[in-house]
């Protein structure tokens, strides 16, 4: 498995996202879960994310279930700050320092380990200065129970701010062939800073696997069901852009997703995409990815078949997409 660094953590060069394990993407398999999990450890996809609000915590307990006897071949990383009732409910967004805390120690008992590698602020809360959150995660840090802080979906000047607290390793945020807003300002200030990126839904939330042919193919409590890109026209605009996609992947001899990925692997070194999924072949699939070589023709190719911007609709209905850049 090739290696590449987050800041100043090292970390397989794909990582794992677990979130539709146990919610959001219709209905899930324990077990197949679990044996995605392990059968990514077995190809050196060592890098783990989850986060409290998936499942209500269920699915922190499920993956400290899958690593239970393997600790030592992960890094994990997880996430705080968006705030769910018992029964699922959203109760807003909270970076109080003592909520920090108190979410910090939750996540650590459902995931049954006694460090998080990588703990991030899942969004940004606006009524609370981002110095006071990034305080009370280094404490964390100091004491021992996470190794290395990150962001999610933060602003440029958010960042800069954290930063100059305490030493942030990585951002993550949507990034992919029809997500591309991070080139403007977001990856030139990483960079700038020497934080890792990773990008979320690099396949474009399963849209650029080539597998979704309309909404129908969705489970009815799919959330994607909500999105602004899987509806009405946007739709079918967005599926001619994939119809690019499958035609250039079939010229490369390889899968979609695998064109995708590949293409998100190759905006830098200091990449590193969780592209999520449930099963095993498609986890199998998206590892495969790391063997496609795009030359400058070809990237200069989906720069013209699939420019920036060219996405039909918002990333998340109206509500979500205030909550993001901040």
């Amino acid at each position: 498995m090739q290696q590449r660094q987050l800041g100043q953590l090292p970390i397989s060069a794909l990582g794992l996202g677990c979130m539709g394990m146990s919610e959001f993407y219709g209905s899930g398999d324990e077990a197949e879960s679990i044996a995605t999990i392990h059968r990514a450890i077995e190809l050196g996809v060592t890098f783990l994310d989850t986060a409290d609000m998936y499942g209500v915590g269920r699915n922190e307990e499920l993956v400290g279930r899958a690593i239970a006897d393997r600790r030592d071949k992960v890094v994990l990383a997880t996430k705080f700050g968006n705030v769910r009732g018992p029964n699922g409910e959203r109760l807003g967004i909270s970076g109080k320092p003592d909520y920090v805390r108190q979410a910090c120690e939750a996540s650590l008992k459902r995931l049954k380990v006694d460090v998080i590698d990588l703990y991030y602020q899942h969004r940004v809360d606006p009524a609370t200065p981002i110095e006071d959150t990034v305080g009370a995660m280094a404490d964390l840090v100091r004491e021992g129970k996470v190794r290395y802080l990150g962001l999610s979906e933060a602003g440029p000047q958010t960042i800069r701010r954290a930063h100059a607290v305490h030493p942030i390793t990585a951002l993550q945020t949507e990034y992919s062939l029809w997500s591309r807003d991070p080139e403007d300002e977001i990856l030139p200030t990483v960079r700038e800073l020497g934080i890792g990126f990773v990008p979320y839904s690099p396949l474009g939330r399963g849209f650029l696997t080539g597998q979704i042919k309309s909404v129908d193919d969705l489970a009815a409590d799919d959330f994607r069901r909500n999105s602004p890109r899987f509806q009405g026209e946007n739709f079918q605009k967005n599926l001619d852009l994939v119809r690019e996609i499958e035609a250039m992947a079939r010229e490369k001899g390889c899968a979609p997703s695998q064109l995708a990925l590949a293409w998100v692997l190759a905006q830098g070194e200091d990449i590193v995409p969780i592209p999520g999924t449930k099963r095993r072949r498609y986890l199998e699939e998206n590892v495969g990815a790391l063997t496609v070589s795009l030359t400058e023709d070809d990237l200069a190719r989906i720069d013209r078949i699939i420019p920036p911007g060219a996405a039909a609709g918002t990333r998340y209905p109206e509500p979500g997409m205030k909550m993001v850049g901040l």
